[in-house]
């Protein structure tokens, strides 16, 4: 099963299972790992991201696991080519990912009465709404995201690449940062497949009492990460790194 599709598909299976995995330890009521906190949620989902990206890349993929990350790279690179296999493999592995959080988690649903707090392990929502800001934070937070996972691997960083396997450490240790000191406003989405397929299981699994789906603000986690993606891709072109 070495094959791009699959390693993207189960790589970002694997990084929504662990990272929703950890919102939802930390909101279930019913969780040992009840208001554990944002460094822990911030933490999970940087070790949900080495996971995500070891699996990937082990399968066959470049391990991108982010629609942004695919075309803010192919604008760096002009190269359109993984486009076509890489995304809908990561919104399929973000399906599955979400699926397989309800059924970790399926004992615990009944006993959260906050549909919030079950709609946040699916996917983001603003701690204050307003789409125009929530969509700038998400371009900022998935500009830096583009822009330094360009830097990471660029020769005059480390003219041979960085070490077999450290790779995922760092990259991971980047979204860690960027959580905290990004994500307050939008929760970090910076992932399009992240928010999209997740919010698509939200709204069709049999979740007791789990409310809105939000729709309304589905637009924002997918613009503003793409194109924060698209200007980070131009800088990185303009001015190689």
């Amino acid at each position: 099963m070495h094959s791009a599709f699959w390693g993207e598909l189960l790589g970002t299976a694997i990084l929504i299972l662990l990272g929703n995995g950890v919102v939802a330890c930390v909101v279930l009521k019913d969780s040992f790992g009840r208001d554990s906190g944002w460094i822990v949620i911030t933490a999970g989902w940087c070790f949900a991201v080495m996971a995500g990206v070891f699996t990937a890349l082990a399968i066959g993929s470049s391990a991108h696991l982010n629609p942004a990350v695919t075309v803010g790279l192919a604008v760096a690179s002009g190269n359109w080519s993984l486009v076509s296999t890489y995304v809908p493999a990561q919104l399929i592995g973000a399906m599955l990912g979400a699926t397989l959080v309800w059924l970790h988690y399926l004992v615990l649903w009944p006993g959260t009465d906050n549909p919030r707090a079950k709609r946040a392990c699916f996917c983001t929502a603003p701690a204050v709404p307003n789409l125009p800001a929530n969509a700038l934070s998400e371009m900022i937070g998935t500009f830096v995201l583009v822009l330094v996972a360009v830097a990471i691997s660029s020769s005059r960083v480390s003219p041979a690449g960085p070490a077999p396997g450290l790779g995922p450490i760092i990259f991971g240790l980047l979204v860690w940062g960027i959580g905290l000191s990004l994500g307050g406003p939008t929760g970090y989405a910076i992932n399009p497949a992240r928010d999209l397929g997740p919010r698509i299981m939200h709204s069709v699994l049999p979740i007791a009492g789990k409310g809105s789906s939000e729709w309304q603000y589905a637009a924002v986690p997918i613009a503003g990460p793409i194109l924060g993606a698209i200007l980070a891709g131009l800088v990185a072109r303009a001015v190689p790194v």
